[in-house]
């Protein structure tokens, strides 16, 4: 009240935290302070137990079982369901009574004893597969058989309790780890122990040295060979060419199928899915092309089937056929060479590596295929026209590839034989196609290196028609016509040039070439090798390589054609040797033209006896014809070589045109003159027109009377000297023939006004008598007589063409 009249209210008393006044409030107890605490256990009645550990926990029983009295509803219930509680009677009550101490105890009596199993391994606690050889490896310095005892009493004591220093280091940790003799050179005897480190950051090599039981090492060697060779698993697995992969049954399972509709109904459908495979992922598809190899091979044998089973022909005839085309279609468009160790070695790109492994694989499997085909071609079996034909088709398709070169030996000794056949026309025409296709040279010269080869072995008995082929080459027929030889553009600024044209410069005169400074030609090296580089990234033939290769193809050309004209004795390959002569005469060295013309000139005056030697008795007409046929090819290949670049030689053909002026007479009794001979061989590119004597009888006359091959026109006497005979020998020539020999003759006329007095039967004045017996045209005088030849044929010829054309050249004179 005192406080309330001062007008303040008195303050509450300062109390504790609420969780200490309620400890506070509480009586505490006293305890002792050094007496631990205990716990008081009670001991196990004698008398108690628990009842899972009793052998039997009897079932607790009713009182009075018999007056257990049950309800009706319950006895409906045992009457509906009493049949699905029949169980009951059938349980076990010594079972049900068992505790379960007393049923794992049973268990574990009951348990069966599990056998261990037997094998050959060593133990855990064995050192080796062999516990009575094994060695500790030590050398003798470490100690003897006692030392090892002490060892193992040194560190039973030392880990059991005893004194034990971590850093002392022992016995065993001394001794050096098991060495192959194949480690380290033999004149080692032993290895260093590594170095040590000091306390003050120090290294020092130890420099103790442990010898190796060499003797040892071998013999564990044997040990472990022999161990793994007895553990080598006996089981062999196919590859994926032959065995059964990604769905498909083996090799071995189709083709060893006893019914042929059927195994040549799996062979189908499985070749159609590789193929179709290989082209969709070439890369990933080798192991599909060797199967795929597999199926046109004579005979099977796979790892699980080691015992060969024989191929089907129409399996091997379609796997030869399909990997023909897929290898048409997979193959790049560049050649793949072999790597190097350095390229092998070197570390590439995983795409590159792919790519590498492809390419070689592809190579591999690629020789595979041309080797059986060749194997085919060479046994004569019956797939060696279907290999000589996937050889041609591979040479022409695949040109670049590798192994063009074992295609071409193929197909070149096909050609060797004498006779003549389908597969020759296939063979020739295959290499006119290379021929033609042939941009850069190098094939044209492989080819022709291996034919010159095969007419040398075979001492030049070949069918005829093998060197026609050589009439396609393509050389210098891009190329023009070139001032130097060995260069195809602009020569290049060499030192010397340069020189020069800078002591003209300073003389104060000009030069073609400008001067370049340093800077300059620094930048025009620089630009050559980048246009050497598009080139090539073009693709683009060098020009000046490709000639080269010309040249050396034309050289062994004509070592060829020289080597078939200078044989002694006349071989089958004369007329294609003269008719390849005519048609490169143009590329001729100069040098060669006065031999080419005295081999030439003994080729004419041979006698045709020789040719009948040789032939070996054919008919008379035959060697007639042959006879005629070699002397015009010689005349008309000694004026195609003067016609050109020969002509700045002086060099008489006098005799030549003897020698043509002289068949005339002969040739007016050949009834089939204008009759061309067969030729065996038929060309796919264009047919081949073979010539007929007349033919070529017209075509040496037009190169005689050429204004070319005199650089005039001919002497009067001698145009009409030919003219003269020529009507002679139309009396008895076809129409056809005689009908060119007027229009020669007319001609002739046209060129030289002096023959239009031949043309007249009138009364004139001339000087000596003509004489048709002689052979020389110079000497038999053809102004002393005349054309009387024309009014027969005008009057009396039967054909009516003959007649007309005869009248007209009568009538030129009459205007």
């Amino acid at each position: 009240m005192a406080a309330k009249q001062n007008g303040k209210r008195t303050a509450p008393p300062i109390l504790g935290p609420s969780k200490k006044r309620k400890l506070s409030s509480r009586p505490a107890k006293p305890q002792p302070q050094s007496a631990p605490k205990k716990y008081n256990i009670k001991p196990k009645e004698p008398g108690k137990e628990k009842a899972a550990d009793r052998g039997t926990i009897p079932i607790p029983s009713f009182a009075d079982e018999d007056d257990v009295d049950l309800s009706d509803q319950d006895l409906e219930v045992l009457e509906a369901y009493g049949g699905a509680a029949s169980f009951l009677e059938s349980l076990d009550h010594k079972g049900i009574l068992r505790s379960k101490k007393e049923t794992e105890r049973l268990h574990r009596l009951n348990k069966p004893v599990r056998k261990t199993r037997e094998d050959d391994l060593p133990s855990v606690d064995s050192h080796d597969e062999d516990e009575e050889a094994w060695d500790s490896e030590l050398d003798d310095s470490f100690g003897d058989t006692e030392g090892d005892e002490d060892l193992s009493s040194d560190a039973e004591s030392a880990f059991s309790g005893g004194d034990f220093d971590s850093d002392a280091e022992m016995s065993y940790e001394k001794a050096p780890r098991k060495r192959r003799p194949s480690w380290e050179p033999a004149e080692k005897e032993g290895i260093k122990g590594l170095p040590i480190k000091l306390a003050d950051g120090r290294v020092r090599q130890t420099g103790t040295k442990v010898a190796i039981a060499r003797a040892h090492v071998s013999e564990c060697e044997e040990d472990e060979s022999e161990s793994g060779a007895q553990h080598q698993p006996a089981q062999r697995i196919d590859d994926v060419a032959t065995g059964a992969r990604f769905g498909r049954p083996a090799v071995v399972d189709i083709v060893g199928n006893k019914s042929k509709a059927g195994r040549i109904h799996g062979a189908k459908e499985q070749i159609a899915g590789i193929c179709q495979e290989i082209v969709a992922d070439p890369e990933n598809s080798l192991g599909l092309l060797r199967r795929l190899h597999t199926f046109s091979l004579p005979e099977i044998s796979t790892p699980s089937h080691p015992e060969p089973i024989p191929n089907d022909p129409v399996i091997r005839k379609l796997a030869m056929l399909s990997q023909l085309a897929v290898f048409k279609d997979i193959i790049p468009g560049y050649r793949i060479r072999a790597l190097t160790e350095k390229e092998k070695a070197e570390k590439v790109s995983q795409m590159v590596a792919r790519t590498r492994d492809w390419e070689q694989g592809l190579v591999v499997v690629y020789q595979a295929y041309l080797r059986s085909l060749e194997a085919e071609l060479k046994g004569r079996t019956e797939f060696a026209d279907l290999a000589l034909k996937s050889m041609c088709t591979l040479l022409i398709e695949v040109t670049h590839f590798n192994f063009r070169v074992n295609l071409m030996t193929c197909i070149v000794a096909r050609l060797s034989k004498r006779s003549w056949d389908k597969s020759s026309d296939l063979c020739l025409n295959t290499l006119i196609r290379v021929f033609r296709e042939d941009l850069t040279g190098a094939v044209s010269l492989e080819i022709v290196r291996l034919l010159n080869r095969m007419v040398k072995e075979k001492r030049f008995n070949v069918h005829p028609e093998v060197l026609s082929c050589l009439l396609h080459l393509r050389l210098k027929t891009e190329l023009g016509v070139r001032a130097s030889e060995s260069q195809t553009d602009k020569p290049a600024l060499s030192r010397e040039s340069s020189s020069k044209a800078a002591a003209r410069r300073a003389k104060g005169k000009k030069t073609e070439l400008p001067h370049l400074s340093k800077k300059a030609k620094k930048a025009l090296k620089e630009k050559k090798e980048i246009d050497k580089e598009f080139r090539e990234a073009e693709a683009e033939i060098d020009k000046e390589e490709r000639a080269t290769t010309q040249t050396e193809t034309l050289k062994l050309l004509f070592v060829l054609y020289f080597r078939i004209i200078k044989n002694p004795r006349p071989t089958p390959l004369l007329p294609a040797a003269l008719n390849g002569i005519s048609k490169f005469a143009h590329l001729v060295n100069i040098d060669f033209f006065k031999d080419l013309m005295k081999v030439l000139k003994e080729l004419i005056s041979r006698e045709s006896n020789e040719d009948d030697d040789v032939t070996g008795g054919t008919n008379e007409s035959s060697t007639e014809a042959r006879d005629v046929r070699h002397r015009l090819l010689c005349i008309v290949t000694a004026f195609e070589l003067l016609s050109g670049q020969g002509e700045a030689l002086n060099i008489d053909l006098s005799d030549f045109v003897s020698r043509l002026y002289a068949i005339i007479l002969p040739l007016s009794l050949m009834t089939d003159i204008d009759v061309a001979p067969p030729s065996p061989f038929s060309s796919e590119i264009r047919p081949v027109k073979t010539h007929s004597v007349a033919d070529m009888l017209f075509r040496a006359l037009n190169i005689v009377f050429s204004p070319r091959s005199f650089g005039a026109a001919a002497p009067p006497a001698r145009s009409a000297a030919f003219a003269k005979r020529l009507l002679g020998a139309s009396l008895h020539w076809p129409p056809a023939t005689t009908l060119r020999t007027l229009d020669f003759v007319a001609g002739l006329t046209a060129k030289d006004p002096k023959l239009e007095a031949l043309l007249s039967t009138e009364d004139r004045s001339y000087d000596g008598v003509y004489r048709p017996d002689l052979d020389d045209p110079q000497l038999s005088n053809p102004f002393g007589t005349c054309f009387w030849e024309l009014h027969i044929l005008h009057r009396n010829y039967w054909d009516p063409k003959v007649r007309q054309e005869a009248g007209k050249i009568l009538n030129t004179v009459r205007s």
